[in-house]
């Protein structure tokens, strides 16, 4: 059986076999580190009987006001464990409204991950806009650019009464990267 437990720091030396897809965004070590020390009460690893990392979780507090939310910095499972609900599961810890008492908890997900957009619509995101080129370059697309477009999805929570935080033609709307905060 495996166990969902904190994320520690020492999971860093151990989560090569889950950071190495192509859906997950990876980044450095100082900004796991961060996280942990920042908000460690949103972080959270999935971890196999045999020590083995099955997936992980990274999230935070922020904004302000009616824009105060809860945000997935990263959701990810390793291939070998997919299909087993454990994103979903990890994701129900983020999405509590004990925690900070947020509005909504958003993320931001590929437009071309159908399997994860279909995830976290069944979980009760919704699209609330479209970013452009919100995914880095890597320099290996047409004249040195493959920027990706990321849809912000949100989950309104029990303290948006009136659902402002989300919409319903949340694929219509396009933003920038860099208007995006």
């Amino acid at each position: 059986m495996s166990v969902l437990r904190s994320f520690k720091a020492s999971d860093l030396f151990k989560f090569n076999n889950v950071n190495l897809d192509i859906w997950t965004e990876t980044y450095d070590i100082g900004f796991y580190l961060y996280y942990l020390s920042r908000w460690p009460d949103l972080c959270y690893v999935q971890e196999a009987p045999s020590g083995r990392m099955m997936g992980y979780v990274i999230g935070k507090a922020e904004g302000q006001n009616t824009e105060w939310h809860g945000h997935v910095t990263a959701i990810t499972v390793a291939p070998e464990y997919r299909r087993l609900s454990l994103a979903r599961k990890m994701m129900s810890l983020l999405v509590s409204d004990k925690h900070y008492r947020g509005f909504f908890v958003d993320l931001f997900v590929r437009c071309n991950n159908f399997i994860a957009i279909n995830l976290y619509e069944g979980m009760g995101y919704s699209v609330y806009r479209r970013v452009r080129e919100y995914y880095g370059n890597l320099g290996v697309g047409k004249g040195g650019r493959d920027e990706e477009d990321a849809f912000n999805m949100r989950k309104p929570l029990s303290r948006d009464i009136a659902q402002r935080s989300i919409r319903s033609n949340g694929r219509d709307i396009v933003v920038n990267a860099h208007d995006v905060s």
